[in-house]
């Protein structure tokens, strides 16, 4: 397919943050309205760009969609700082999603939302923050993250280890480990992780799941979109893993900053938010079990029912869902169908 047009449209974060928009595609001409894609922890916006025949921003603009990108202060496009969910829901997501009301002139819009993008995105909804999103397409985790025993493990009794050498992991180090530090993780992840992918990926696996990869299945991703994962993963502060591993216990999102506009448990009380939600979740996730989708719609349908859905794809894991060779024929058309959906 040819390239697609993108326009960097700038934003403020409400503690004062300089963030990221990109616009895709035809922009005011396109023949639906907006969509926000909202990346996870460690990436960036480009991570829904991936160099296969046709990846999901070009599916998007292709069906008449005005897609827009964020990237919040947990991109690596970005200046690194020590994030917490909490400051992306209450800072980023909403002054996202006002930017693209303000320029478009739309009053309503919708999202897809990928794991930590999407738990944060979650925290935003439910605190009511964000009531111009009528429609939410969430991947791998939103209200109850679930995780592997082993992953359980490395939460409880690697993280306070970790915080006593460093303040964050950088799967960079499988390019250039920059002190003694960073070169004992990295042998630490290339020693424990013996699949055939480079020294970043493995590092990837090692950071954020307990697979083997964590992220993806092999088999589904091809040669070129290997080498490019390379560079599309970076810093990621040890201040969201603190948070994740509370959240973990509780088995649903809590917040731990005490900002006014949050609530303290988000599985408590009623939903703040009308949107229509999808859950995905790939079967072979080990980075966030498939349990966090199916805990979080049952959630959802116990106090709105029959108005939201669930997938779980059999042969997924967790990132291939959207950079999949087979993903534009297995995944898309349910996302689509889901953004499609009648209010």
């Amino acid at each position: 397919m040819t390239a697609l047009r993108q326009q960097a449209v700038p934003f403020t974060a409400g503690d004062g943050r300089a963030l990221r928009l990109w616009r895709v595609g035809p922009g005011d001409d396109a023949r639906r309205g907006p969509v926000l894609l909202v990346h996870g922890a460690g990436v960036r916006s480009n991570i829904f760009q991936a160099p296969v025949r046709e990846n999901l921003v070009q599916r998007l603009v292709a069906e008449g969609y005005d897609v827009w990108l964020e990237d919040w202060r947990a991109s690596i496009d970005l200046p690194p700082c020590d994030w917490t969910l909490d400051q992306a829901a209450v800072h980023d997501h909403p002054l996202a999603v006002r930017k693209i009301v303000e320029v478009t002139g739309r009053s309503r819009l919708k999202a897809v939302i990928h794991c930590q993008g999407s738990t944060s995105f979650t925290m935003s909804a439910l605190a009511g923050l964000m009531p111009q999103v009528d429609t939410i397409v969430t991947n791998a985790v939103s209200l109850c993250p679930v995780i592997p025993a082993f992953s359980r493990f490395k939460l409880a009794f690697t993280l306070p280890l970790l915080h006593r050498l460093l303040d964050g992991l950088d799967p960079q180090w499988g390019e250039f480990a920059p002190d003694w530090r960073a070169r004992l993780i990295r042998a630490v992840a290339v020693g424990t992780h013996f699949e055939a992918e480079n020294a970043v990926s493995k590092l990837v696996s090692f950071t954020y799941g307990s697979g083997h990869p964590a992220l993806w299945r092999h088999e589904h991703l091809n040669a070129a979109t290997l080498d490019w994962l390379r560079h599309e993963f970076a810093r990621v502060p040890l201040t969201f893993f603190d948070q994740i591993r509370t959240c973990v216990r509780a088995g649903h999102l809590v917040s731990v900053e005490g900002l006014p506009q949050l609530p303290p448990d988000f599985a408590s009380g009623p939903l703040r938010t009308e949107a229509r939600w999808t859950f995905l979740a790939g079967a072979l996730n080990r980075c966030f079990l498939p349990q966090s989708q199916v805990r979080a719609h049952a959630h959802f349908e116990a106090r709105q029912p029959g108005r939201h859905r669930l997938h779980v794809f059999s042969r997924y894991s967790h990132l291939d869902i959207f950079m999949g060779q087979s993903a534009s024929a297995d995944v898309f058309p349910v996302i689509l169908s889901a953004l499609q959906a009648p209010g």
